[in-house]
């Protein structure tokens, strides 16, 4: 199951991995323990997808097949948003140590 990054206060923060955010994909697709919301599934596909997920660009598609270009509109934006919000930490390169 995917990892889920702790905050201080106990609850999760942010999910870390894309296999996260596609399963949120999934939940509001689906409707599980959640109402269907399907600009909230496109717009987790999305950061799914652009965090490398295999399947995800595929069920956005599906997904965005039964939306509005409006509601398209709204995921797209909020997808962008929280990449924004949310950028992937990227690891800082040690020194070389040179032997004297």
């Amino acid at each position: 199951m995917a990892r889920m990054e702790m905050a201080e206060s106990g609850f999760c923060a942010v999910p870390a991995g894309p296999d996260a955010f596609f399963a949120l994909g999934m939940m509001h697709a689906g409707g599980r323990d959640t109402a269907v919301d399907l600009v909230a599934a496109h717009q987790w596909f999305n950061i799914a997808a652009a965090r490398g997920h295999a399947e995800a660009a595929q069920l956005r598609r599906e997904v965005a097949e039964q939306m509005s270009d409006e509601q398209i509109g709204r995921a797209q934006r909020a997808a962008r948003d929280w990449l924004r919000q949310n950028p992937v930490a990227m690891p800082v390169p040690m020194p070389v140590a040179h032997a004297a």
